[in-house]
């Protein structure tokens, strides 16, 4: 029930763990080489911005800006689009991210009630709170470069590699519209959120607009992933810049990983659970499976960490109900429209069972892992010892 699709070949094995193991045949030294060749020409003259990264106040944004400046010798423009679920902890990242690398930023903060509008409607009809934060943060760096003619855009790892192996490394896949559309906002563009029976307007999502390929072919512009060059271990990347860069951590209640989403209080909340309930899976299942891929985990006790994660109650749902101006009761009843039937049961009204998952250990499979090697390290807490609530606008935080 993969969203991004996977597939499995004669024996058992998921094309995620197929391609996973380029991660450790491929020459990473001379595809560093590769992608040093790929910027130079990207490389202003005019000791002006070489290139774009988009960032948030969590995942690899220091880790991608590190490479930038530290590895590649690049000036970077950075942008971040403001998803008003913003944590504190979040919000000290993101200033911590632009003073410790001594960059510029541009931060997007689209008419807050233009997204609650939004969201409204994406979870009613497509179960998804998240539509606005996924379309703003791939749309506004491109905007961006068009803009301000910065052809190059620099991102982390491509999802679809990193999952599912939907790439192979050296296809060296770049970002493109036709991948944003089908998969980061599950076919559905702007415009088709204007209809008949909203009141969406043209004002509340012309920002949200794609630039037309005109545009695009005019500037040249191209977003590259540094995964495909640069062997992929977020936890290991995430440690690294605990220790040279000062990134804080967290721990959540839905998953074992504390590096990967400190910056929104829904990501690894009522979005996990959406995704649960829409998928049979949760965050927790995608973090397991990377760290069994990096050989840190065994498939027996995966799926006992996965079993007591995805089972744990949320936390900040009445955040998320209070900024939509909903109550509980009706939260609930929207969700549920969109459980998958073929997971989930209505034994009585509004009550479901899961149904049960059969999970398969083979004997190669036990003597080819470790026990457990998760030690993953939290610094602090989402809130940060602040109030625990959405922070509308971050300015900065005192280092």
């Amino acid at each position: 029930m993969h969203p991004l699709g996977i597939t499995f070949d004669e024996k058992g094995i998921c094309s995620g763990c197929r391609v996973h193991e380029e991660k450790d045949i491929l020459d990473w030294d001379y595809r560093l080489e590769v992608l040093k060749n790929l910027i130079k020409p990207y490389k202003s003259k005019q000791k002006q911005y070489d290139c774009i990264i988009p960032v948030t106040g969590g995942n690899d944004s220091h880790f991608i800006v590190h490479v930038a400046k530290n590895i590649l010798k690049l000036e970077p423009l950075l942008v971040t689009y403001n998803k008003y679920f913003n944590t504190p902890l979040g919000i000290r990242n993101l200033a911590n991210l632009r003073m410790k690398f001594d960059c510029d930023i541009l931060t997007q903060n689209i008419n807050p009630q233009s997204v609650q509008k939004i969201t409204k409607h994406t979870m009613m009809h497509y179960g998804s709170i998240y539509w606005p934060c996924l379309a703003g943060h791939t749309v506004f760096p491109v905007q961006t470069a068009v803009r301000y003619k910065i052809p190059l855009i620099i991102w982390g790892a491509h999802q679809g590699l990193e999952q599912t192996g939907m790439f192979s490394h050296l296809h060296e896949t770049e970002m493109t519209q036709r991948y944003r559309k089908d998969h980061d906002l599950f076919g559905v563009e702007a415009d088709d959120l204007i209809t008949d029976f909203n009141t969406i307007e043209e004002g509340d999502i012309w920002q949200y607009r794609y630039p037309e390929d005109s545009l695009i072919h005019a500037e040249g512009v191209r977003g590259i992933y540094l995964g495909n060059f640069i062997r992929w271990d977020p936890k290991a990347q995430h440690e690294q810049m605990i220790d040279k860069f000062d990134y804080k951590s967290a721990k959540f209640k839905r998953t074992f990983d504390t590096y990967d989403h400190v910056d929104c209080y829904n990501f690894m909340d009522i979005h996990d659970h959406i995704k649960f309930l829409k998928h049979g899976y949760s965050k927790v299942t995608d973090h397991a499976c990377r760290e069994i891929r990096h050989n840190r985990l065994s498939k027996q006790n995966a799926i006992k960490i996965v079993k007591k994660y995805e089972k744990q109650p949320l936390q900040h749902l009445q955040k998320l109900c209070e900024w939509l101006n909903i109550d509980h009761d009706g939260l609930t009843f929207i969700l549920n429209q969109h459980r998958n039937p073929i997971l989930w049961k209505e034994n009585e009204p509004n009550i479901f069972t899961r149904e049960k998952l059969r999970y398969s250990i083979t004997q190669s499979q036990n003597n080819t892992t470790k026990v457990s090697n998760l030690d993953f390290l939290a610094t602090n807490t989402l809130d940060l010892d602040c109030e625990s609530k959405y922070i509308t606008i971050g300015k900065g935080y005192p280092l």
